[in-house]
């Protein structure tokens, strides 16, 4: 899921030939050598809110940050990632960033790289073939990196920023573009709580799993039976019985703890499952409790949006 960043609304920039204004947009163009990190730096600029197109024709750029400053919402960051492959860029920079000079849009270039040595073995980790390998006079792995790196020393030396991925490990380099390309603000992760029955299955994608089928059942509660976790009969039974209180305060702890570590290693999203017996009562009152403290409390700071999901909630 993409933040749009409302970042620099109140200023807009000039419509080339008009009177009229549009939102202001900022363009950086994601280049460098194949295997250095562009996919991972792509993904990474995403999730900051910047939205990401690949091997865009140059002639179609300006009209792509005109329809995303003309979008509802609009697009404040656009990414363009350019490499070897695509036959519209050759390593001649002006042809991206001169178009969007004349518009008056604010363009920086990112430039990733790293050792031969490395490429190679990433190559073979990956088992393809590089992209202008065929074109070497040997066809060997070690004769397309060394074409690239002739082809590229131009765009490399008008870079504004200058990545060598070579010692770097995928959450080092997400930290180094969170520094550089998300506002001064680390990504903030986005939690979902979701409550399930257990005889109905426990979720597949949970990061963590809470039971809460040690407190007392309301199912066998008459008057509570019928009614469910969201319910506040229901959920100050479940509050209200010993040890749920501190359950409670224990796992909000734990979820904390564990989305600042997730943060720091560059993942995004995180899914807690609660779970009773048939996900009716007790799971449903305690994902609601936890998704509320966890938005409310101060500490909650490495979680950006939190949402609920009920996942076994009417099935009987």
């Amino acid at each position: 899921m993409t933040r749009v960043d409302n970042t620099n609304a109140e200023n807009p920039a000039p419509e080339r030939g008009s009177g009229a204004t549009r939102p202001q947009v900022e363009v950086v163009v994601v280049t460098g050598l194949s295997g250095a990190g562009r996919g991972t730096a792509a993904r990474v600029l995403e999730d900051l809110g910047w939205y990401v197109t690949d091997n865009l024709p140059p002639e179609l750029i300006g009209r792509m940050v005109e329809l995303g400053a003309s979008a509802e919402p609009p697009i404040r960051k656009l990414a363009l990632v350019m490499d070897v492959r695509s036959r519209f860029f050759t390593g001649d920079l002006g042809v991206v960033t001169e178009p969007l000079h004349a518009l008056g849009v604010p363009t920086g270039v990112l430039f990733l790289e790293a050792s031969d040595d490395v490429l190679i073995r990433r190559f073979g980790f990956a088992r393809r073939r590089h992209p202008l390998q065929s074109e070497s006079a040997d066809g060997t792995l070690s004769a397309g990196i060394a074409a690239e790196r002739v082809r590229l020393a131009a765009v490399r030396d008008a870079a504004d920023l200058v990545i060598d991925t070579t010692e770097l490990s995928i959450h080092q380099l997400h930290r180094k573009l969170e520094e550089a390309y998300g506002g001064g603000t680390p990504a903030a992760l986005q939690l979902t709580v979701q409550s399930f029955g257990f005889k109905h299955g426990v979720p597949l994608d949970a990061d963590m799993v809470l039971d809460v089928r040690f407190l007392p059942n309301p199912h066998w509660i008459p008057e509570l039976r019928e009614h469910t976790g969201q319910e506040r009969m229901v959920r100050d039974y479940v509050l209200g019985r010993p040890g749920a209180e501190d359950y409670l305060r224990t796992c909000h702890h734990l979820v904390n703890l564990t989305a600042n570590g997730y943060r720091q290693e560059g993942k995004r999203y995180m899914t807690v499952a609660v779970g009773c017996t048939g996900g009716r009562h007790r799971s449903v009152a305690i994902a609601e409790a936890l998704a509320a403290l966890t938005s409310s409390a101060e500490e909650s700071g490495a979680v950006d949006t939190v949402r609920v999901v009920h996942r076994d909630l009417g099935r009987e």
